[in-house]
């Protein structure tokens, strides 16, 4: 009786070590895909149960319930997050089940730049492999209703930055953190402006950022350029900067701003209107913010490019004349004239 007792312990012990074994060789062997790399995205709240489907129908070719006692009898099932994570060749169990508790997302990225306009914006976005683009067919004003800004023009309204997001994100979730952080900084620098500046509210000084954004070559007159702006504005003078007119050109400009363009009557023209354009012209970076809050003292009222980024400033139109006829003698005008 007792040869036979240790006899079936013995066979318990050798089934649970050959059980253990096999299920250790199953958590650290490389996972079977049906591609060199696989791609899944699981949201909040997801069940355990409901991310195993997923992750098998993504392309990993295991049991679905077997990964999902693994999850469960590893302790770490509630610590799964949310994201867009990519498996690889050559990953096991446990090396998926640490990317989800850590949280180690495929994450992918798409740059705003200075003075990018919200065409540039929407083309760098459509070409991107790694967004789901549903804002594609959506017009500007629906995607501003997407983003809760109702009747608020698109232009200037992102924050340039290097956004960071999961593979297979949606557009409008970029914009909708890019809307946000622009709206951040600017509240924040409007609240801290210069007293007795010529501008009603912080949606003016945007669009006069995106002014001085793109009439700056160099980083270190962009205080003066504000400064002239805001002398023009003081005196109802009209800004005649061109950037304006070539933004109200749109895709129409070929690269050579004539003179027929600066008399062309259309709401962005700083030639034929006095005061701000209707709307921002481009999105403005901290810099331009700041420099368009807090202004260099100045009387200036012109300004011309020297032709090696910097730009000369003169408080009258005869000095500008000929600091024009100096520094651009083949052009028949200057910026801001």
């Amino acid at each position: 009786m007792i040869t036979w007792f240790w006899r079936l312990v013995s066979l318990l012990l050798l089934t649970a070590i050959l059980v253990l074994s096999a299920a250790a060789w199953w958590i650290w062997r490389p996972l079977p895909l049906n591609a060199a790399t696989v791609d899944l995205s699981i949201e909040p709240g997801q069940p355990v149960k409901v991310i195993a489907d997923i992750i098998v129908k993504s392309g990993v070719e295991v049991p679905a319930t077997a990964l999902y006692y693994f999850f469960k009898l590893s302790g770490q099932s509630r610590q799964i997050r949310a994201g867009s994570y990519e498996i690889n060749q050559g990953n096991s169990a446990y090396d998926l089940l640490n990317k989800l508790v850590r949280g180690e997302e495929n994450l992918k990225n798409l740059t705003i730049v200075e003075g990018w306009n919200w065409r540039s914006l929407r083309q760098a976005m459509d070409k991107s492999a790694f967004l789901k683009h549903d804002s594609s067919s959506l017009s500007d004003e629906e995607i501003m209703s997407h983003l809760g800004k109702a009747g608020v023009a698109a232009e200037g309204r992102f924050f340039p930055d290097t956004y960071n997001f999961g593979k297979g994100s949606s557009d409008l979730d970029l914009l909708r953190r890019a809307a946000r952080a622009m709206d951040k900084r600017l509240e924040s620098a409007w609240a801290n402006r210069d007293m007795g500046l010529p501008l009603k509210n912080a949606g003016e000084a945007l669009t006069l950022a995106s002014i001085v954004e793109k009439e700056t070559g160099l980083s270190s007159d962009r205080s003066m350029i504000a400064s002239v702006f805001h002398n023009r504005l003081r005196i109802n003078m009209p800004l005649q900067t061109d950037p304006t007119v070539i933004y109200g050109l749109g895709a129409s400009f070929d690269g050579n701003l004539r003179r027929i363009d600066l008399q062309t009557d259309h709401p962005w023209n700083t030639y034929v209107h006095r005061g701000l354009p209707p709307t921002p012209i481009a999105m403005p970076g901290m810099a331009a913010l700041q420099a368009t809050l807090h202004p260099a003292t100045s009387k200036a009222l012109y300004f011309v490019a020297r032709g090696d980024g910097s730009s000369q400033f003169s408080e009258n139109l005869a000095d500008h004349n000929a600091a024009v006829d100096r520094y651009q003698r083949s052009v028949s005008t200057g910026k801001a004239q």
